[in-house]
């Protein structure tokens, strides 16, 4: 596992590649380190709408929101 921000990076790099499932891998080892961080929720629930698994990703929009109800970044 790397830095929460080398994930983060990695992970946008994949998303912006269209690469999701390897995008995915690193957004979720970066909850592992941080469950509390609502930009970590909404890059997962990004990938997982792109991957077509709305329900999930739902469910992690719902997450970003519960943990900052003002998140502007939540799409």
């Amino acid at each position: 596992m790397g830095t929460i921000n080398q994930l983060v990076l990695n992970g946008q790099k994949f998303l912006e590649d269209g690469n999701f499932d390897d995008a995915l891998g690193y957004f979720e080892q970066a909850l592992l380190l941080d469950q509390n961080d609502p930009d970590l929720w909404n890059f997962k629930a990004i990938t997982l709408r792109s991957l077509g698994r709305y329900e999930e990703a739902l469910e992690c929009f719902n997450k970003s929101f519960e943990i900052d109800p003002r998140d502007k970044n939540a799409s």
